[in-house]
């Protein structure tokens, strides 16, 4: 008998690939959309097609037979053409061509607080798509991450990065703002459970542990044994440096969108924990790995390839 197919946009970046691996855990075939199909590693067990939004048919033809799509696709930022708008607008044809398709479920990786009110495109455009989701007629689960940790993931690693190396680390104002983290093993659990169900559903994607922005920075730098100091810094002047910095490493650190938006409380959230990995714990157990390389995110997602793909972050 042959076992059932599902689909993930992405699955050789972050979350998706993390949805992936369980996935095939549970013997499922995968089947992936991406933006980078040249990217497939040799001898992957991957069905991988070509994630095309100017070919909605194709779209279409390339989700038959599936049961769930695992949707990972995004920006972060605005980057060669692809803003927030555009996102939405590609959603719409993604989600449109699982509805011809007839699949039998969505899971889509959201994020916390998204509002269509919001000041921030990025949370404006992802309750844009939430509403997208909603609307084709096929069960679903959104699931509404703050940031992602663990594995290759960009944030924390670069943050230990920036701390082995600089003298000196700003935090926005006194850093009180929090930030509540799932790692995204974690996270990969809990889509695939979601798949499994048959009613729709929209949770928070959240680790046990809120800790404040300057306490995940301390619990950091005491995990990798950096020297730096950590200094309060006006918010004025956070995107800023940050671009300075940004173009030191020709990449984008953090916008000020990025950081309003944090000091907002929008990566925080009251929900009950449906992750399990305690951040400071498994920063204590990977500090010796952590920040031994940047890991550039122009690089990551737009400089292998004359057409720039839109792809789910780790934040």
């Amino acid at each position: 008998m042959t076992s059932p197919l599902d689909a993930v946009t992405g699955a050789f970046s972050y979350s998706g690939a993390a949805i992936t691996r369980d996935l095939l855990s549970a013997g499922r075939r995968v089947r992936t959309l991406t933006g980078h199909p040249d990217r497939a590693p040799a001898g992957t067990p991957v069905d991988v097609r070509a994630l095309d939004f100017e070919r909605p048919a194709e779209l279409a033809a390339s989700l038959d037979g599936v049961h769930t799509l695992y949707n990972t696709y995004w920006v972060r930022f605005a980057n060669g053409g692809v803003d927030h708008d555009a996102a939405v607008a590609n959603s719409r044809v993604l989600f449109e061509a699982a509805a011809t398709a007839g699949l039998q479920r969505i899971v889509h990786v959201s994020i916390t607080n998204p509002s269509p009110n919001s000041p921030y495109p990025y949370f404006r455009g992802k309750a844009e798509v939430e509403q997208i989701v909603a609307g084709v007629g096929i069960p679903h689960a959104i699931v509404r991450p703050a940031i992602l940790f663990g594995g290759d993931g960009v944030l924390v690693n670069n943050i230990a990065w920036l701390l082995r190396h600089l003298p000196v680390f700003g935090v926005g104002g006194n850093g009180g703002y929090r930030v509540r983290g799932i790692h995204v093993d974690d996270l990969a659990r809990l889509c695939v459970d979601l798949g499994q169900r048959t009613d729709s559903v929209v949770l928070d994607a959240v680790g046990p542990q809120a800790l404040t922005f300057r306490e995940l920075v301390d619990a950091v730098k005491a995990a990798v044994g950096s020297r730096a100091l950590i200094v309060p810094t006006p918010a004025q002047l956070i995107p800023l440096l940050s671009g300075a910095l940004g173009l030191v490493l020709r990449d984008t650190l953090l916008t000020r969108d990025e950081y309003g938006a944090m000091a907002d409380g929008l990566a925080d959230s009251d929900a009950p924990a449906t992750g399990q990995i305690v951040f400071t714990d498994w920063v204590a157990e990977h500090g010796d790995q952590l920040g031994r390389r940047y890991a550039n995110e122009l690089t990551r997602h737009f400089r292998r390839t004359a057409h720039p793909p839109a792809t789910q972050s780790g934040r």
